[in-house]
């Protein structure tokens, strides 16, 4: 397997800029240009261990990070991402390049992956057992899922659970963590072990930086893993750990309201919404203590479905 570090940084350059660089996250293959110096830099820092296909190889996506045109290139410097010729998003300034790319390709999974359903959920796994957290921005979602990842937990996804339709299992789709504002700092003393991009400020979503994802974690992106647990965590400061139980019906609500596609996906995304809720339990979890967290956690793949 070629991995993007093997291919190295000249090559890298040349394909972003010539047919595309094809790098594989998870099932999909992205095909990306761009012309953008320093793009090739932070790919290799946070997708040195992906794959990377052949020119010739096919691609789900084709996405493209061009700079602003005219004096937009040079005043006030913008990144604008295009896809099939139309621009989805609203250009970024230049120093939020990173963060574009990582919404660009959530974009392209949540808009046309169809063949899944998708869950705006994190999901990680231990002894066989995978935990789905749904939860809005700002829940603490990624902040606990960076810090299961950096104990050793496989990272599935930090952003897009991926719920095969056929038998439920959820494909893999590791990418870096996405952070933002206090959880940065707290995850880098936390886990200083771990590879960060750095923060980047007044974004969208306010201050961001990215975790690189684990190699273990990618090596073993074509292995699906068996939904046990559905967790609805909620960061709370100064509160103690509280871990309550949801009644299957009312999980089943709350997971259908955080899928992207249930409503596209007709009977079909019924039948994959309710095949996670009966084959998982369901809890609420407050925190504000991540060893604490970290523990409930541990407790919880240890003992019985």
């Amino acid at each position: 397997m070629l991995t993007l570090a093997m291919l190295g940084r000249d090559t890298a350059v040349r394909r972003l800029r010539a047919q595309g660089l094809r790098l594989q996250t998870g099932p999909f293959v992205n095909c990306i240009h761009s012309p953008l110096d320093g793009l090739a830099d932070l790919l290799l820092a946070m997708y040195g261990d992906y794959p990377v296909l052949s020119d010739e190889g096919v691609a789900d996506f084709h996405l493209r990070l061009v700079p602003g045109r005219g004096l937009r290139r040079w005043l006030r410097p913008q990144v604008f991402f295009e896809y099939a010729g139309q621009a989805p998003f609203q250009p970024l300034p230049r120093d939020q390049l990173f963060p574009m790319l990582e919404w660009s390709l959530n974009w392209c999974v949540s808009a046309h992956a169809q063949s899944w359903l998708i869950i705006h959920a994190a999901v990680v796994e231990r002894h066989g057992k995978a935990v789905i957290l749904p939860a809005p921005s700002g829940s603490g979602k990624s902040t606990l899922c960076a810090a299961l990842v950096s104990r050793g937990w496989r990272l599935l996804s930090d952003e897009l659970t991926l719920v095969r339709l056929d038998d439920g299992r959820i494909d893999p789709n590791p990418r870096p963590v996405s952070l933002k504002n206090q959880s940065i700092d707290i995850l880098r003393a936390f886990a200083a072990q771990q590879v960060f991009t750095d923060p980047v400020a007044d974004t969208v979503k306010g201050t961001v930086a990215h975790m690189r994802a684990p190699a273990d974690s990618v090596l073993r992106a074509g292995e699906a893993a068996e939904p046990a647990f559905v967790v609805f965590p909620r960061f709370a400061a100064d509160a103690g750990l509280a871990l309550e139980e949801v009644a299957p019906a009312r999980a089943f609500f709350r997971l259908a309201e955080n899928a992207f596609n249930y409503n596209l996906l007709g009977a079909a995304g019924f039948e994959a919404v309710a095949g996670v809720v009966g084959r998982c339990r369901s809890y609420d979890v407050s925190y504000s203590s991540l060893d604490e967290a970290l523990g409930a956690f541990e407790r919880l793949v240890a003992g019985p479905c």
